[in-house]
């Protein structure tokens, strides 16, 4: 039996449709998925307003459950797909996990990490961004669109 390997293309779609469930329950729809050895260990969606807590970013719930599944704190192994980049706190959060590989859809001019402080990640994170920017982008454009009407 040979060894799939899936494209990042393919893991940023599945954080993709983490954030159309988070959309479906009127959360910000960004989703997050972490793979390691090829493998999704960890999904996560939004749900600061399903559980009325502020830290309930798709990342914090994301890297919790991957380190969970690891039985250790430490992802520097792993990388997480996220659709939108990631806020100071989940970038802060990430630091801490020592995130092996981040890759995320759309900038967040407003609120991302790099505005702030674009070197808050672990020195030896590697960073893609704008995979699948487009469909990542509308989706939260359509979402706060949808919230002015």
């Amino acid at each position: 039996m040979s060894e799939i390997n899936f494209s990042d293309q393919y893991f940023m779609q599945q954080a993709l449709n983490e954030a159309k469930k988070a959309h479906e329950k009127n959360e910000v729809p960004v989703g997050a998925i972490v793979v390691c050895n090829n493998q999704i260990i960890a999904r996560a969606h939004n749900l600061t307003e399903t559980l009325n807590d502020v830290t309930a970013h798709a990342e914090m719930l994301a890297v919790t459950s991957a380190a969970d599944y690891l039985g250790g704190k430490y992802l520097n192994e792993c990388t997480l797909y996220v659709t939108l980049e990631p806020c100071v706190m989940c970038a802060g959060a990430l630091h801490w996990a020592q995130l092996g590989n981040l890759v995320y859809g759309a900038s967040d001019e407003k609120r991302g990490f790099a505005r702030y402080t674009p070197t808050l990640l672990h020195p030896k994170t590697k960073i893609t961004n704008g995979l699948m920017v487009d469909e990542c982008k509308k989706l939260v454009l359509d979402f706060f669109k949808s919230k002015r009407h």
